[in-house]
């Protein structure tokens, strides 16, 4: 029997490569952009098995491409970028890499919530720009404090738990909000208070959001929803960058409802030069998707990818499979093309 077929849209940290390579044909696109999506169209064609990023987006269209496709594996958490019912429709096993990235993602939004409460950013902008000129004043670049106030978290799975979890060492109270609440013995051993979602923004000092994009949760945060909040109070966004509307945040910053943002996450990315929150620096940190950056993780990342994409393909259940139902339309028995 061949080899299959893969098509990996972008380079991976070792050993992702490795492991599909071990037992499969890998063409591999070396450049660091993203594909156009006419070349993963051509590149598809024929291909058992793709790997691709959440900035792939993977339609109807490329599936109708790739007749012989069987596995889809995102390396990534989210797989909104994924036409997961078009995959299921046909057949096609779709997976991704939870867990792995909780700890990255989690020590990422406490980095850019003690960032953004105590001025580090601006702070190094003004030394490097020259203008420190006293050596030390009892009002300079004040920031806010972190320990003993309030979090409000927005989702508490896998990442918001985690972040709830290094509030304890900051003697914070955690509010929390999500449509299914987690069991009473998490909520005990996190000290977690659940509120409905306009509690939690009226009441939290700090807002940490890592809840999924749905439909549901597309501007979940806009401009009436941060009037809730108070004007001391900051945002965190390390979910999707399409659960804040950015036009109602830049108004609420430049209109001092709040008091300041802090996002790795937007809806453009790269985030658009005419991008508002771009001439708000001294109250809004932007970082490029990176939350996840860390060698452990991305490393992590690269082999679950691969070992999701393998199992499809050896015809045995992917440990990180998001649509069972796929087994109706094609069995994996069926799925099977190493031996």
């Amino acid at each position: 029997m061949n080899k299959p077929e893969v098509y990996v849209t972008r380079a991976l940290p070792p050993p992702g490569i490795e492991i599909l390579k071990e037992c499969c044909n890998v063409e591999v696109n070396r450049s660091e952009d993203a594909p156009p999506k006419e070349e993963i169209i051509k590149k598809v064609a024929g291909k058992d098995g793709l790997l691709c990023l959440l900035t792939d987006k993977i339609d109807r269209e490329v599936m109708e491409a790739a007749p012989k496709l069987v596995v889809i594996s995102s390396y990534s958490v989210g797989y909104d970028h994924i036409d997961v019912a078009e995959a299921t429709k046909r057949g096609i096993y779709v997976t991704y890499t939870p867990g792995v990235l909780t700890d990255a993602t989690a020590d990422f939004a406490w980095a850019l919530m003690m960032s953004i409460a105590r001025r580090v950013t601006e702070a190094d902008r003004y030394v490097r720009g020259g203008k420190w000129k006293i050596a030390w004043a009892p009002t300079m670049l004040l920031g806010a404090a972190v320990y003993g106030k309030t979090l409000g978290i927005l989702g508490i799975g896998r990442i918001g738990s985690a972040v709830a979890k290094r509030a304890m060492g900051f003697n914070m109270k955690v509010l929390y909000y999500d449509e299914v609440r987690p069991p009473k013995e998490m909520e005990e051993e996190l000290n977690l208070q659940y509120r409905p979602l306009d509690e939690v923004l009226k009441e939290s000092d700090f807002v940490s959001i890592h809840v999924p994009l749905t439909e549901k949760t597309r501007h979940l945060i806009n401009y009436e929803r941060l009037k809730l909040m108070k004007p001391t109070a900051f945002l965190i966004n390390t979910a999707r960058g399409a659960v804040v509307d950015t036009k109602g945040l830049a108004r609420a910053l430049e209109e001092g409802v709040i008091a300041g943002a802090a996002l790795d996450v937007h809806e453009r990315e790269p985030i658009e030069p005419n991008n508002p929150l771009l001439k708000l620096e001294d109250k809004c940190i932007l970082a490029p998707h990176i939350a996840s950056g860390t060698v452990e993780a991305r490393s992590k990342m690269a082999e679950i990818a691969a070992t999701n994409l393998i199992a499809v393909l050896k015809g045995e259940m992917p440990p990180n499979l998001v649509n069972p139902d796929a087994q109706k339309v094609r069995p994996l028995s069926k799925a099977k093309r190493i031996p």
